[in-house]
Parts: structure tokens; C-alpha cells; sequence
């Protein structure tokens, strides 16, 4: 293997499923194994339920709740296995990170649990909850949709194997996936010492994917719960885009566990880990991995290699292929040293022509036209492909595709090239991103509705009215306001907010002596933007009401890349 994919199809294999992918990948699942797993009594982990496990730890006053998943559905599942095993009450629910949350009203819906509930977790998990759901939400989603293959098809070469860390993103048996979430009631901020459930639990801020993951040990019954140990090389770059994760961060974390020295290692992802020799191996090999992705790119920097060579110098020791843990199995280590390069240096890498690049589009046309033309660059292109050459081949077809005069068979021949960089390479989240895109370019599974901000209804509900519009600002297109500046307010339910538009951006205001007000019910602003309904429609229905300049308020809307208010 290079150090992101095989040349060659060798270790390509056809899972049962029908999909075509790397052998690694396929075998990645022995260490997915679905169950309700016991890990010492009293404690349980459940794997396979979704993306993340649920874990459950019972205490003299009743059980822990450890994460409750994506959906009501799945932590109704999780309850319901939990009942095999004990009928106790729930003495607290406790967050690890806020990515697993949206099930916590399941509890309460079961109606077996204490009063009041306690809901335990890091102070942030509320903010990071609305900043996925702010003005990068399109974004965010779309991301998600690529890296874990939302949209693939279940069976067939291009079929969903896994996403890494599971078996899916969201479990289909769930659907339509109802979320509940709880907001924490107990909020922490690290180095607590707490009673929970009658037992004594240490916690410990310890940043990972997430700058709110805490993680706790118990040491009665010497079980760590916790977000810094994955079931493969840890994530530094995400590849449906995230801000930035500084590595280093992780390591006091994964030290404290060392620490603590557990007899067993209970994770939010994967099954449990017991025997403390075992756990020390895997969490020393675990840490050292991050410091040498860290080490090894901050000397590439200060030799003045550029992001490119670092990305191609720095591969990762044949003891990190050892075991699972910290194998390539999420992610790439020569995408996560780009990053960490971006993250300490900033984007210029000190590559010359990095400085004033052309503009996309007119750069691939002056090396098409280098090369002798389409046609000799689609003559390369299947050249490098035959010859398993395929980092070339996917450069040269995305000349083809980010061009003027691209037509299908150029966006066939990239989506050609994703698919053999696909069942090449060991990272499940880097097959599932090529084939998601893949089936974009060719047609199969477009993915248009992901480029626009159309804001979703079924999560705007938990956004405050204020930030529902002030988030307009960034779907304005500045290029139709010359010379404008007028001051507009919403009212939304008696809430008041607004937005200056003045200077070519939309000023986030409380709408005080706005110029002109538009009215509307909460429901109504829900519909209007996620595109169910149209603005001119809801005017002429008197759902919406405008007090002052319409002619100004349509040109505000004409301007706006949001096709309810727009329209």
C-alpha cells in the first residue's frame, strides 16, 4: 500500500453485500461486533445499535446512562435490551460529547428513572449542538451525507460496507428517527469528583473530535467510559470538513487513562477492551500514534517541506499497523498532516506558485490546452488509469471536470477514477466520500439539494428566532445591494430581531427602529425557510405581514440564496 491506497487491485475483495472494497475495510467489521456486550457486572455496552454505542453502569441507586445515540429509536432499542438484563431505574443520563445526545426523552418516555433526572455532561455540549445546526448547516450536512455514504445503495459494488466506527451513520432500522434530546441539567467542567448513582466517578476534560468530550472513571469497579481511544487511527481531518482538531489536545486525555490504569477501557465507539495489560498496550500505542503524527509534520514544516511533501514523507510505522486501533481504517494520515500543517501554519506552505494561483477554471483550461487539448488529456487520463497511475488520473479528470466545455463523459471518467481510489484504500470514510461523489458526477445519486440553504425543518425548531435570521446573512449575495442600506425587523411570535443591510452585508440587529417589519408566526418562518413555502404566497395568504418599504424588502429578497424567501 502506499500511504493511502494500494496500486493495484489485490487486496480488492466483494463483500457479501456485493460491494467492491479493500480487504482491510471488510475486516475492520471483526472489531465492529453488534451485541449487547457485558463488560464485568453491572456494566454493559451496546455496539451496533448506531454509529456509537450506548453503555449503561449500575450503581446502589440504579443505572448510569452513558450516551443515548442519534434518534428516540435507538435509545428505545437500547432500553429495551438494557430491560434482559435489570429493571432498575435510570439514576442519571451522562453525555461523553455531544454527537450522541438525541435520545435522552426515551428515558424519560419509558418512565423507569429518577426524579429529577439528572443530565450529565461538559458545559459546550448545548453551544455545539446549535453551531451544527447554524449558518454552516448546509454545509455540515452535506458533509455528512458524503463521509458516511448516506445516500449509497445497500447492496451492489457501490454498497455501504461500513462508515469506520459503525456499521452506518444512523441505523435504518430506526427511521424516521424522532429526536429528544435533554439538555444538561449538571453541567461540568472537568476534574469533578462526583456521586452518581451511589458510585464515585472522576471526570476528565478530555478534548477528542468534539471540545466538550469528558471522560469518567469508576473506580469501585475500574472502568473507564471514554472518546479518546477509537477503533482506528484517530480522525485529525474529518473529511466532510470540520474545524480544525488539533492533535495534541488529545494526548493529556489518553494519559489520564493511562493514569487511572483501568481494568477495563469502555468506548463510544467499538467493543470493550478488558485486561489491564491490554488496555495499557493499546492506549500507550494509541497515544504515541498522535504525537507521531504531530512530531514528525512540525519537522517536515521547519525542514521548509511544503504541505505536498510532508503529506508523502510521513507514513506511518509498521507498529501502528500492529492492530486495529491505529490501522487507517477512518481516516488518512496524509490528509491528517495537511491539516495539522493548516492548523499551525495557516494555508501558504511556502510553494511559489501557491502565492497568486489562478482561479480554478482558468488554470485547468491553460493546462488542458498545454497538454494538446480535451482529447489528449482524456487520452492521459485513461493512460495513467490503465497503469494503476491514479493519483494522475484523478488530477488530470478533474481538469476535465473543473473547466469550461465539461460535459458528461468527463464527469464519468472522474467518477471512474473515484471508484478504483474507492475500493483501494482502507479508510471507510474516504471510500464512502469517492463514491458518493462518484454517483453525483455520473448521474446515479446527484446530490444538487445539498449546495443550497434551504434550513431544515426538522431542525430549526431548536434554533432561537434570532439566530434563524440573522443566519440569512450568509446566503446574501452581495453583487444586487450597490448603494442600498435599509434597516428591516421580524417579528416572529412577539420575538423581535432584525437586519441592517447596508455596505454589501446584512448587520445582525434586535430590529430597534428598523425602517420596515416583516410579521409572522414561528411556524411560518420555519416553512418559509426551509423552501416548503414562498414569501410571496405567505403575503398574499396574510401569513405574513409587511409594514413599510415592500420595494426595498423585495430587493433584500431578490438577493438572498434561499429559495422560500426569494420567491
Amino acid at each position: 500500500m502506499t500511504n493511502s491506497f494500494d496500486s493495484n487491485d489485490a487486496r480488492v475483495v466483494t463483500a457479501p453485500n456485493g460491494a467492491r472494497v479493500h480487504r482491510e475495510q471488510l475486516e475492520q467489521l471483526d472489531h465492529l461486533v453488534a451485541g449487547f456486550h457485558p463488560v464485568r457486572d453491572g456494566v454493559w455496552s451496546f455496539v451496533g445499535n448506531g454509529l456509537s454505542n450506548q453503555m449503561f453502569v449500575e450503581g446502589p441507586e440504579g443505572i448510569i446512562a452513558i450516551d443515548t445515540g442519534e434518534c428516540l429509536e435507538e435509545m428505545r432499542e437500547a432500553l429495551r435490551r438494557l430491560r434482559e438484563h435489570t429493571d432498575r431505574p435510570i439514576a442519571a443520563v451522562v453525555y461523553t460529547h455531544f454527537h450522541y445526545v438525541d435520545g435522552t426523552a426515551a428515558v424519560l418516555e419509558e418512565g423507569n428513572h429518577v426524579d429529577p433526572l439528572p443530565v450529565i455532561g461538559h458545559e459546550r455540549i448545548a453551544e455545539n449542538k446549535v453551531r451544527t445546526l447554524g449558518e454552516i448547516s448546509p454545509a455540515y450536512s452535506r458533509g455528512l451525507v458524503e463521509q458516511f455514504g448516506i445516500n449509497m445503495p445497500a447492496d451492489g459494488p457501490d454498497g455501504l460496507v461500513s462508515v469506520g466506527l459503525g456499521f452506518w451513520y444512523k441505523n435504518p432500522a430506526h427511521k424516521p428517527y424522532t429526536y429528544g434530546h435533554i439538555p444538561v441539567n449538571t453541567p461540568l467542567r472537568g476534574g469533578e469528583t462526583l456521586s452518581v448513582a451511589g458510585l464515585e466517578v472522576h471526570v476528565d476534560h478530555a478534548p477528542s473530535d468534539a471540545d466538550d468530550s469528558c471522560n469518567y472513571f469508576f473506580p469501585s469497579l475500574s472502568v473507564v467510559i471514554h472518546n479518546s481511544v477509537w477503533p482506528a487511527l484517530f480522525n485529525v481531518f474529518p473529511i466532510r470538513g470540520e474545524e480544525y482538531r488539533d492533535p495534541r489536545v488529545l494526548i493529556p486525555g489518553i494519559e489520564k487513562i493511562r493514569e487511572w490504569d483501568p481494568e477495563h477501557l469502555v468506548a463510544g465507539h467499538a467493543v470493550p477492551v478488558s485486561g489491564r495489560e491490554k488496555v495499557r498496550e493499546i492506549t500507550t500505542r494509541y497515544r504515541d500514534s498522535i504525537q507521531f503524527l504531530w512530531d514528525q509534520t512540525v519537522r517536515g514544516i521547519n525542514k521548509g517541506w511544503t504541505s505536498e511533501e510532508i503529506a508523502h514523507r510521513v507514513v506511518m510505522p509498521a507498529v501502528y499497523d500492529r492492530d486495529y486501533f491505529t490501522r487507517q481504517g477512518y481516516g488518512l494520515a496524509e490528509h491528517h498532516v495537511r491539516q495539522i500543517y493548516v492548523g499551525l501554519r495557516g494555508w501558504f506552505d511556502g510553494d511559489e506558485a501557491k502565492l497568486f494561483p489562478l482561479e480554478t477554471t482558468e488554470r485547468n483550461a491553460r493546462l488542458i490546452a498545454g497538454f494538446g487539448g480535451r482529447d489528449a488529456v482524456t487520452s492521459q487520463c485513461r493512460a495513467a488509469l490503465g497503469s494503476d497511475d491514479l493519483r494522475w488520473a484523478l488530477e488530470l479528470a478533474t481538469w476535465l471536470v473543473r473547466s469550461d466545455g465539461a460535459g458528461q463523459e468527463d464527469r464519468n471518467l472522474l467518477a471512474e477514477c473515484l471508484r478504483v481510489l474507492a475500493r483501494r484504500t482502507t479508510a471507510a470514510n474516504i471510500r464512502d466520500w469517492a463514491i458518493v461523489r462518484a454517483r453525483h458526477l455520473d448521474g446515479t445519486t446527484p446530490m444538487d439539494r445539498h449546495y443550497s440553504h434551504n434550513f431544515n425543518p426538522r431542525l430549526t425548531p431548536n434554533l432561537p428566532v434570532a439566530e434563524l435570521v440573522h443566519q440569512l446573512r450568509v446566503v446574501l449575495d452581495p453583487s444586487g445591494l450597490v448603494g442600498f442600506d435599509h434597516h428591516f425587523a421580524f417579528d416572529v411570535d412577539g420575538t423581535r430581531c432584525g437586519l441592517h443591510v447596508r455596505n454589501h452585508v446584512a448587520v445582525p440587529t434586535d430590529g430597534t427602529g428598523a425602517a420596515t417589519t416583516v410579521s409572522l408566526r414561528r411556524d411560518t418562518l420555519t416553512k418559509l425557510l426551509a423552501g416548503i413555502d414562498t414569501f410571496s404566497a405567505l403575503v398574499a395568504s396574510g401569513d405574513v405581514k409587511v409594514n413599510g418599504d415592500a420595494v426595498a424588502l423585495d430587493t433584500f429578497r431578490g438577493c438572498l440564496e434561499n429559495k422560500g424567501m426569494a420567491s
